[in-house]
């Protein structure tokens, strides 16, 4: 059984991971739109923008609301889950806008 600290920890490094890779495809995308003026691009910068926003809020839930947490194992769980499948798809989307 892992304690909350390491789970909620995992999930806060993966969030941040999240706002880093969302910062990159939000640049690439805000450079895409600036030279093809396109409804697509900008479509992708307000999805960039929007993850970025959730995950600030689960990072200062992860901070300082712990204790929501604290009385299941499967919740924290589900949550480093979470963060974990977001950050494969961000990841997947970071290598291909990159090339």
């Amino acid at each position: 059984m892992a304690s909350m600290n390491t789970l909620l920890t995992a999930a806060s490094v993966l969030s941040g991971l999240n706002i880093l890779l969302l910062l990159v495809l939000g640049g690439i995308w805000a450079q895409n739109y600036r030279e093809f003026r396109t409804p697509l691009t900008l479509g992708l910068l307000g999805f960039a923008a929007v993850l970025i926003i959730e995950n600030l809020v689960a990072l200062s839930f992860f901070f300082s609301m712990g204790m929501l947490y604290a009385g299941s194992e499967s919740a924290q769980l589900a949550v480093l889950a979470m963060r974990g499948l977001q950050f494969v798809a961000v990841s997947f989307l970071t290598v291909i806008s990159l090339r």
